[in-house]
């Protein structure tokens, strides 16, 4: 598991003692917490820490520790970003990186549809479950709230990175907010497109 830094139930969920947690806020541990070899630091820097689980995953490949006939012996990795840092370099590469080595890891990503204070629909014009497909690897939108969901669209995609089919990519949303899972901005109040002198302005997805 890679986290960001908002994964705290996972990290209980793995064995890690909340002290541990609480310490690494604190600035009195740096984060050397029991159960690091499952559940790795927490990563403040957005995104970075997708990077770090696709070249984890592809260690894994080079080990020798995917796609065996015993699914016992079989390893992936779970790398969990919010919305916004899906528009970073970082995690495009990442996607790049596993979707090209077929690499054994899953893109968790969570967030209540805003990236720190841009709602979603100013970051993309399409779901963001939905950009999976154009590196070449599934994506599933479920709701963040029916736990049962999340955790088979987790096992689902886990199995997946474990059989040597590669990676996956899921993206838990809140639902009973009064949103819906995404919006299209009326023309009022869309962003007009970047111009450049000379240059013709387009508009283009992600």
């Amino acid at each position: 598991m890679f986290p960001s830094y908002r994964e705290h139930a996972v990290a209980m969920v793995l064995g890690v003692p909340f002290t541990n947690l609480l310490a690494l806020f604190r600035g009195s541990d740096g984060g050397d917490w029991q159960r690091l070899e499952t559940f790795k630091n927490y990563q403040i820097v957005i995104g970075c820490q997708t990077l770090h689980a696709t070249g984890y995953a592809m260690g894994l490949q080079l080990d020798g520790a995917v796609g065996n006939d015993n699914d016992a012996e079989n390893s992936a990795v779970v790398v969990y970003h919010g919305d916004g840092a899906a528009s970073q370099g970082d995690v495009n590469e990442a996607y790049v990186f596993a979707a090209s080595y077929n690499a054994p890891v899953v893109f968790f990503c969570q967030n209540n549809q805003w990236a720190i204070s841009e709602p979603i629909a100013l970051q993309s014009r399409i779901p963001l479950f939905e950009r999976a497909r154009g590196f070449g690897f599934p994506g599933v939108q479920v709701d963040g709230n029916d736990v049962l969901a999340v955790k088979a669209v987790t096992d689902w995609a886990l199995q997946r990175a474990r059989s040597g089919e590669g990676p996956a990519s899921s993206r838990p949303i809140p639902t009973g907010w009064g949103r819906t899972p995404h919006r299209t901005i009326p023309p009022s109040t869309a962003r007009p497109p970047m111009r450049r002198p000379g240059v013709a302005a387009t508009r283009s997805c992600a």
